[in-house]
């Protein structure tokens, strides 16, 4: 059984989030800031902000459903929630 992630990375530069799953969270974040990813190639400067575990595939990928769906509010509160495991990273 493995892990799977939904993640949060931020801009400051582009004041904007991006939200997307992972089963390395670390990894993708790199991706993300070489610019091998085109939505978020605009900006180098992400920063992993939020991550949340899941025991299975199906269930990270609907919650990443959902949170795509979250205005800029809203991922402000949940990157604040205890929700965020982002210390797992840290």
């Amino acid at each position: 059984m493995g892990v799977f992630f939904v993640y949060i990375i931020f801009s400051a530069t582009g004041d904007c989030y991006y939200r997307g799953f992972s089963e390395n969270p670390l990894n993708r974040l790199e991706q993300h800031k070489s610019g091998q990813s085109r939505y978020t190639s605009k900006f180098a400067d992400w920063e992993l902000v939020f991550v949340e575990c899941f025991e299975t595939k199906r269930e990270a990928l609907i919650r990443e459903k959902v949170v795509k769906k979250y205005s800029k509010a809203q991922i402000k509160n949940l990157v604040e929630s205890p929700k965020n495991r982002i210390d797992l990273f840290g």
